[in-house]
């Protein structure tokens, strides 16, 4: 079990990311709140060490994605219906940002994780291929599909 000292540093260093990728797949606050609790319950109770902090962030990542993907295949979960359809975000939200968000929202899981490693947390290729256990070529495929995607969505002809 980690010390409360090291949990209080990774929330602090985490927190952040974690709620950003669970409102990624999840865009529901509750189901965001309720994996975050269970993301650094799993941290407070792995006592493995990590390698270097990349190592302890890409474990934050996949451990978030795949709370998030097992939330979403529930039994529960399979038979609802959402209320929060539509992604609400703050009324201070400059439109054009709103637009690109809500576009990135839209695209199907696959594509929205590579574009958030990539473009939010700043990670290259072999790195995400590394975490999400792809190919390498798989993840620069999904970035340029993605990037066609939201092009086609924001009206754009421009290299994104």
């Amino acid at each position: 079990m980690r010390s409360e000292q090291e949990v209080n540093r990774a929330v602090e260093r985490y927190a952040d990311m974690v709620r950003r990728l669970c409102m990624l797949h999840l865009k529901n606050a509750a189901d965001t709140e309720d994996i975050f609790q269970n993301v650094f319950l799993k941290y407070v109770l792995r006592s493995m060490p990590f390698e270097s902090e990349a190592h302890e962030k890409a474990w934050f990542i996949r451990v978030t994605i795949n709370a998030c993907k097992d939330l979403l295949k529930s039994f529960f979960r399979s038979r609802t219906v959402s209320l929060d359809e539509v992604v609400q975000l703050p009324a201070e939200t400059p439109p054009d940002h709103r637009e690109v968000l809500e576009a990135v929202l839209s695209l199907p899981p696959k594509y929205k994780d590579v574009v958030y490693l990539h473009y939010y947390e700043g990670y290259t290729a072999p790195e995400i291929s590394r975490m999400l256990g792809k190919n390498v070529n798989t993840v620069y495929t999904r970035l340029n599909r993605s990037k066609q995607l939201l092009r086609e969505k924001l009206g754009g002809d421009g290299d994104a």
